[in-house]
């Protein structure tokens, strides 16, 4: 195009200027070279509004993606397809994000087979393109775990997995078996749980990584905490706190619920030694009870009777009640917001946290109140008068 300057390195808003000058013509007449800078424009575009401007981040993205497919430059409808599925998915359009993050899956399996691009007119080596499917399996496997498919979701799980143990890609893995583990623990399956997040512990060690050392130490404690094994829980959460305290300035809120965590597990002792000193005093009272009723048996069958009303009645007088679990101010504002029926990333939107972070608060909401899934929790809350 006539006129042309290379805006890149600019600002975006200035960059977009001189792409809207592009008609269909001067794209049809174009030569691939030209048209090479423009699709990098189109890239740099829907890069850089991604954060700040959601339509035009998925309007560059088709721009860039209809022309990858007419020139058949596979790496770029690979990058196109996977933005406007992520586009789609923070929508809760999630057959759609599957749709297209399966068209950027074909793309690479193009590249695969031998499709270049201006970028990459020698092609693409096996490990860029395994590094861009280990990518797409671990994405596919994150939306069907959110649909709630987790065959499917285990099953990119698996691909990926494969391909990081190939080239030894440690903290890839130790990101990739404890976010299975977290699936996991939240489906109930302890075993499995356990099982992923020692193995996302055994590749954080091999790493070196201590942050993935201390995120699956942290899964861990959940789990146990779940298994009421509070020994263990503590263990693992005291371990998991030294690394995280490590690096306290970027991974504050990770080190906030290790503590959280090991603040239940804590009151879980405590609830633990009041239930043993109780379950003594019973022992203590039946015993008691027992002298009086054999004492009582040699008197009467009326007296019997009536030493058995009154142990009867002195048990259910020792019953330890069971209180409301107690809610940070943090967790009473998602618990309010879930009652009210906003989606998890509606949440996210509504008190500036990241989807994850809402996500994983869901998480211990359903721990603390012994529920299966949201409905369970919320009915559970309004009964203990929380809400």
């Amino acid at each position: 195009m006539a006129g042309y300057n290379d805006h890149r390195g600019h600002n975006v808003d200035s960059l977009e200027a001189v792409v809207a000058r592009w008609t269909q013509q001067d794209i049809d007449a174009a030569s691939d070279s030209v048209l090479s800078g423009l699709l990098l424009d189109y890239e740099e575009l829907m890069q850089g509004y991604l954060q700040t401007n959601g339509v035009k981040s998925e309007y560059y993205a088709r721009k860039l993606l209809g022309l990858g497919q007419k020139k058949g430059w596979q790496n770029s409808v690979k990058d196109a397809a996977k933005i406007i599925g992520q586009h789609f998915w923070a929508k809760d359009q999630y057959d759609s994000a599957a749709f297209y993050y399966n068209l950027a899956l074909e793309a690479l399996d193009k590249m695969a087979a031998g499709a270049t691009s201006p970028t990459n007119p020698e092609g693409y080596d096996q490990k860029q393109l395994d590094d861009g499917f280990s990518s797409m399996y671990g994405t596919l496997g994150n939306l069907y775990n959110m649909m709630g498919d987790l065959d499917k979701a285990f099953e990119y799980y698996d691909r990926a997995g494969e391909i990081f143990d190939r080239y030894g890609w440690n903290e890839s893995n130790a990101v990739l078996h404890y976010n299975m583990g977290e699936t996991w623990l939240e489906e109930k399956d302890y075993g499995k749980a356990r099982e992923c997040y020692e193995k996302a512990l055994e590749y954080g060690r091999a790493a070196g990584d201590s942050l993935w050392i201390a995120s699956p130490l942290k899964g861990l404690g959940a789990l146990y905490l779940a298994e009421g094994r509070i020994r263990k829980g503590l263990q693992c959460l005291e371990e998991a706190d030294r690394y995280f305290s490590l690096h306290e300035d970027q991974e504050f809120r990770a080190r906030l619920e290790t503590l959280d965590i090991m603040g239940q597990l804590l009151r879980e002792q405590r609830r633990h030694l009041i239930l043993a000193i109780c379950s003594l005093a019973l022992i203590a009272v039946l015993a008691a009870a027992a002298l009086l009723l054999g004492s009582k048996l040699r008197r009467s069958r009326k007296d019997n009777k009536e030493v058995g009303d009154v142990l009867e009645e002195t048990i259910g007088e020792i019953q330890v009640p069971q209180g409301a679990p107690e809610l940070s101010k943090r967790e009473m504002e998602i618990l309010r917001l879930m009652s009210e029926g906003f989606t998890g990333p509606q949440i996210a939107d509504k008190i500036f946290l990241s989807p994850e972070t809402i996500k994983w608060y869901r998480k211990k909401l359903l721990v603390k109140f012994d529920a299966a899934n949201t409905p369970e929790l919320i009915s559970k809350a309004k009964n203990a008068r929380i809400l």
